[in-house]
């Protein structure tokens, strides 16, 4: 009888468990993830090959997200749903709520936005949109339903409006066609009204750049968003605009290291600068509400402009220091920083690669963490989880002197 009694009461406290559990994916949302600490932020792809016709398997992307989970990650950011790896990555998520307790993960869910023409043979037509969007729309928001207690947050579009994607952009008012669309869908209750919309771009489409990007359209999506979702690559900016990149003739006596530090800040720095030239023009519009970082990052490999033949930016070191640097930063600003990447994906420059897009991970693709994770690594973080079957080692087989002879010092020079 005693046995019986137990057995029931042990029932019970997994039922109560499974409802609180439920109970917390349904009570937060975006307003209380976004800025919060405890809910740090990360882009993430599971692909493994070269290739997005090879989906991640659900079993995959569990291990990835376990991974990630164990690094305090608890809101990822995917990029569109016209491939299988993002319902999977919302099954996975799900199946692991149920088999975990205490699991949680949340989803910034992306709709691609591309103009017409977009990745044919023929010209682009900017002011105009690929019938394709409406597909994309339907389906992101087919899955918010869903997964209600996972997505939320929907971003229309992936630098979609930032001039330099001349294959793809669009005009704001595209954007703001579909904002609105999903705004009204909240206001009619075809989609929780607790789900933020927004577009993640960069800061020159958000007004932080030239005044080509000032237009009436532009002021009224700032006022149709939930918040603001941009952009800010220093790593790339040391080649297109080093202002901020090299070494200060005050610095010329420091050791290599310390060079090289101070030129982190800077590069820390410069992506504050950014930041506030968002909120500047936001402000200049009339509109306060939040503005978040929906990508950074830095590359640890480029064989290109980037790299040691080019402005020497590109290794593990730089790209933990600006790691470490961009966290603190958006931490103590209780900002979230959606940092690009989780994991290196190949398919990204496939014919290049030593190309930089394919190393923007914290984790490569042959299950080692990083330099910015070697601590984590040290501390046991990873300590029976595995990709790919493996278990997570550090790269260089952890001999720091060995990464430093890949560490190259900035050539420019800097007026104090």
């Amino acid at each position: 009888m005693n046995k019986l009694i137990y057995i029931i009461l042990l029932l019970f406290i997994a039922c109560n468990q499974k409802k609180t559990s439920n109970l917390v994916s349904k009570e937060m949302t975006a307003e209380k993830i976004l800025g919060n600490v405890e809910y740090q932020a990360i882009c993430y792809g599971g692909y493994r090959t070269q290739t997005r016709e090879k989906q991640p398997t659900i079993a995959e992307i569990k291990e990835d997200l376990k991974l990630l989970a164990a690094l305090n990650f608890k809101i990822i950011r995917t990029y569109n749903v016209h491939y299988e790896e993002v319902s999977n990555v919302l099954k996975a998520i799900n199946e692991l709520k149920k088999e975990t307790e205490g699991f949680e993960m949340y989803v910034m869910l992306g709709a691609w936005i591309d103009c017409k023409n977009a990745w044919t043979n023929l010209p682009p037509i900017h002011h105009e949109e690929s019938e394709r969007n409406a597909v994309e729309i339907k389906e992101a928001v087919r899955l918010a339903n869903q997964y209600p207690d996972i997505v939320k947050i929907i971003a229309v579009g992936n630098e979609a409006m930032v001039k330099w994607a001349t294959s793809y952009y669009v005009t704001p008012n595209i954007i703001l066609k579909w904002v609105n669309h999903l705004q009204n869908l909240k206001k009619e209750g075809k989609l929780s009204k607790e789900v933020w919309i927004t577009s993640s771009d960069n800061f020159a489409s958000w007004g932080g750049g030239g005044k080509e990007y000032h237009v009436e359209d532009l002021n009224q999506l700032i006022k149709a968003v939930d918040y603001i979702s941009m952009h800010t690559y220093p790593m790339h900016d040391t080649h297109y605009n080093p202002v901020f990149w090299g070494i200060k003739e005050s610095e010329m006596s420091l050791s290599e290291k310390e060079k090289i530090d101070a030129a982190m800040v800077r590069a820390r720095d410069y992506a504050v600068q950014q930041y506030d030239s968002v909120i500047n023009y936001m402000k200049s519009v009339g509109v306060k509400k939040p503005v978040h970082i929906g990508e950074t990052g830095w590359a640890t490999v480029s064989n290109e402009h980037y790299g040691n033949d080019g402005a020497k930016a590109t290794d593990e070191y730089k790209s933990a220091q600006f790691y470490n640097l961009i966290r603190e930063w958006s931490n103590n600003n209780k900002i979230s920083c959606f940092y690009f990447e989780a994991f290196d994906e190949n398919w990204k420059d496939s014919a290049n690669p030593m190309g930089s897009e394919n190393h923007f991970g914290l984790i490569n693709l042959q299950s080692q963490a990083k330099y910015a994770l070697w601590k984590e690594i040290d501390k046991g973080t990873f300590k029976g989880l595995t990709r790919n079957g493996k278990p997570i080692t550090k790269t260089y087989s952890g001999d720091e002197k060995a990464l430093w002879l890949e560490v190259k010092t900035p050539t420019s020079i800097l007026k104090n």
